[in-house]
């Protein structure tokens, strides 16, 4: 085996582990979450959603990706965000339709992939969808641990969950949109 092969191996093997991280955090993020133990529950979530960002940054360094790779790391995103929230929905820390909104949205995104990938391209992850799953990351967090801040009569968390679900549906409105032609076609 060539030294390169070799080091695209070993590098693609590093970053399937974050993704994996993420896949097996999400259940236990749900079993801590129905336990109300929120600080071990945020900490776990946390450095899980951190392995999201070191995956980008190695895959970028290395250039390594794979199309089977990049699949698995939205899907694992997706799946430690929607896992979370059905728990925070559960303990009720979050709202139904907020948590309708995002989950409907990352399904329609993973659908729309697929389709894309059908017809022999890929979707790119935009910015605007790093900053989404970056706002997401931070308020489901924020969720976990609920400040006892109140504005409005509403916790802070129930505010920043209003708003991470509007950046959200607005996000996958602007992929839907970017789409168009290839879905059409």
């Amino acid at each position: 085996m060539e030294a390169g092969t070799f080091a695209a191996l070993r590098s693609s093997r590093a970053l399937a582990v974050g993704t994996s991280v993420r896949i097996a955090a999400s259940p236990v993020i749900l079993a801590l979450l129905l336990a109300h133990d929120w600080t071990v529950a945020a900490v776990l979530f946390l450095l899980a959603a951190g392995t999201d960002f070191l995956d980008g940054r190695l895959a970028r360094r290395w250039e390594v990706t794979t199309k089977l790779g990049s699949f698995l790391d939205t899907t694992a995103d997706k799946l430690l965000v929607a896992t979370t929230l059905i728990g925070l929905l559960a303990v009720h820390r979050a709202s139904a339709w907020v948590v309708f909104v995002i989950v409907a949205r990352e399904f329609t995104i993973l659908g729309l992939r697929a389709a894309v990938a059908a017809g022999g391209r890929e979707l790119e992850t935009s910015m605007f969808g790093k900053w989404k799953a970056t706002f997401q990351f931070a308020v489901i967090a924020v969720a976990i641990l609920r400040p006892r801040v109140i504005v409005g009569g509403a916790y802070l968390d129930q505010w920043l969950m209003i708003a991470v679900a509007a950046v959200t549906a607005w996000s996958g409105i602007a992929y839907l949109r970017a789409s168009a032609d290839t879905l059409r076609g």
